[in-house]
């Protein structure tokens, strides 16, 4: 079983993002051990880019703040490195191809093995593309996390198949953000994953409420939230650990209690 599927053998799994370098790396290190702290199961550490597709206005922002104070891939590592020193929570980059290339496949994931991040989710990186990443990732042990969206129906099964470490479900259409309403259709989506693969399903996208976390864990494996933290940082800056730790606190609490 891989690091980042462990994450959800104790029941379900809540699993924070942070942009990293928003508003510094120093302060990123220290909000991922409050997640921690606060009943995180696994976290996703943002590697900020300039044209982040999937991302809606919070975390374009974030990006952008990260990018401006001097945020470095290379200074993302040493950060990890710090942090793998204090914690072993799975840890999981979130982030787009071009960073990823212009590093140097080879390079990038030799680098994730030797700091301890366990897998990577890359929105833009087409399923039918992922081949010649996928195999320098596994032999470096990093899980290449597949995303299924409501777009994705006829190929659901296809993309569950070969799935590793969780399945990245997207709840909504559009950009992440935090949103009033979910609509999609998530159970049916669901199943059709769980007819063909064990993998746990996270899902993620503008959930941001105690009563969407508690009824989407009712469903899947896992809940996703990141908009709602990422504005809680942009907010409160290098004060914002007491937030931080009371709503994740608060959701991991939905999350565990839709066990019941």
């Amino acid at each position: 079983m891989s690091k980042v599927t462990d994450a959800f053998a104790n029941g379900k799994a809540f699993i924070p993002f942070l942009t990293a370098g928003d508003p510094s790396l120093e302060k990123t290190e220290d909000y991922i051990l409050e997640l921690e702290k606060a009943g995180a199961d696994l976290i996703e550490i943002g590697i900020p880019f300039s044209d982040p597709i999937a991302e809606g206005v919070v975390i374009q922002e974030a990006d952008l703040r990260a990018l401006k104070g001097g945020t470095t891939t290379d200074g993302i590592f040493e950060m990890v490195t710090s942090v793998r020193s204090k914690t072993q929570i799975p840890l999981v980059f979130m982030t787009y191809l071009n960073p990823v290339f212009h590093y140097g496949y080879e390079r990038f994931f030799a680098r994730c093995e030797e700091v301890g991040i366990n897998g990577i989710i890359i929105p833009d990186l087409p399923y039918e593309e992922k081949g010649e990443l996928l195999e320098i990732a596994r032999a470096h042990g990093v899980d290449v996390i597949s995303l299924i969206a409501p777009t994705s129906e006829q190929r659901i099964q296809k993309i569950a198949s070969d799935a590793e470490g969780f399945i990245y479900l997207v709840s909504s259409m559009g950009v992440t953000g935090m949103r009033s309403e979910i609509k999609t259709d998530l159970k049916s989506m669901i199943d059709a994953i769980r007819s063909v693969t064990d993998v746990p399903i996270a899902v993620g996208f503008g959930i941001n409420t105690t009563e969407q976390a508690g009824k989407i864990a009712g469903m899947a494996d896992g809940v996703i939230v990141g908009s709602a933290i990422v504005k809680m940082i942009a907010k409160y800056g290098a004060h914002a650990e007491q937030h931080i730790y009371a709503y994740v606190r608060m959701m991991k609490e939905a999350v565990r209690q839709s066990e019941k």
